[in-house]
């Protein structure tokens, strides 16, 4: 009975944390967007996310990113400086082909910084990718 259950491999779907210029408070930000590599929709996207680090955790955020274009992306949420400091995790669940897809993205304490920036595909801006 297990060998007969497909556990779909969710590839070309990213989540990438982004600095960038933030007009109304003058400031640089750091924002979580979701990306759709694929060559297809994805639907019903929903990412959960949270900060942990021993005993400090964040509260649980979810969000219903809904469809997502092939070759396009969605913001997340901002991540605020002090969330910078702990484990950073987004767990990404979506459909595509009629199946359901789920993947886990860690963002492990200190790696979201400005040493870490590279030109992240499809947004063309300057951000940090999970390690993995």
């Amino acid at each position: 009975m297990k060998k007969d259950i497909e556990i779909p491999v969710a590839k070309d779907v990213h989540v990438a944390v982004i600095r960038e210029w933030n007009d109304e408070f003058l400031s640089k930000d750091w924002n979580a967007y979701l990306i759709n590599n694929r060559t297809d929709i994805i639907e019903m996207a929903i990412v959960v996310s949270k900060g942990f680090d021993g005993d400090t955790k964040t509260s649980t955020m979810r969000h219903g990113i809904g469809i997502l274009e092939p070759k396009s992306f969605k913001k997340i949420e901002l991540l605020q400086e002090e969330v910078l400091a702990l484990n950073n995790e987004f767990f990404v669940t979506f459909f595509a082909e009629n199946k359901l897809f789920e993947k886990r993205f860690l963002f492990p304490k200190h790696t979201i910084t400005e040493d870490s920036l590279t030109t992240i595909p499809i947004l063309d801006k300057e951000g940090v990718l999970p390690e993995g």
